[in-house]
């Protein structure tokens, strides 16, 4: 009997599962959002910073510069770091870069666009 009780209980609970809310009605992010979130990446989980500065050149160009090209040429960084598009910043430099693509790669397509926007928002 007592086992009777406890497969009921179980699948009581199993079957009072709450049912997932449809996302048209969850709250859209604002641009900030994911600027402060490619931000995280860029520091983060895509290691951007050992070779790109907002303002300055290091290894790479600076973010800043590589927003103001982008723009200006209608790129998609997104394209460029999924090998999808030719560099348009540094050719020079594609070698070096080469590396970090098994990085982006790995990333979402929501993470790369969080990524290009904070990297456009240096555009001046």
């Amino acid at each position: 009997m007592k086992k009777i009780i406890l497969l009921l209980l179980v699948i009581t609970f199993a079957s009072c599962k709450k049912e997932a809310e449809p996302t048209e009605n969850l709250p859209q992010h604002d641009e900030s959002a994911v600027a402060v979130s490619g931000e995280a990446l860029f520091s983060g989980k895509g290691t951007c910073t050992a070779c790109h500065l907002p303002d300055q050149k290091v290894i790479g160009p600076s973010i800043a510069e590589i927003a103001k090209i982008y723009k200006e040429n209608n790129g998609s960084i997104v394209a460029f770091l999924k090998e999808e598009a030719e560099p348009i910043v540094d050719p020079s430099q594609y070698e070096t870069m080469k590396t970090n693509f098994a990085i982006t790669k790995k990333m979402s397509e929501a993470e790369l666009k969080a990524l290009e926007a904070y990297m456009l928002s240096f555009a001046k």
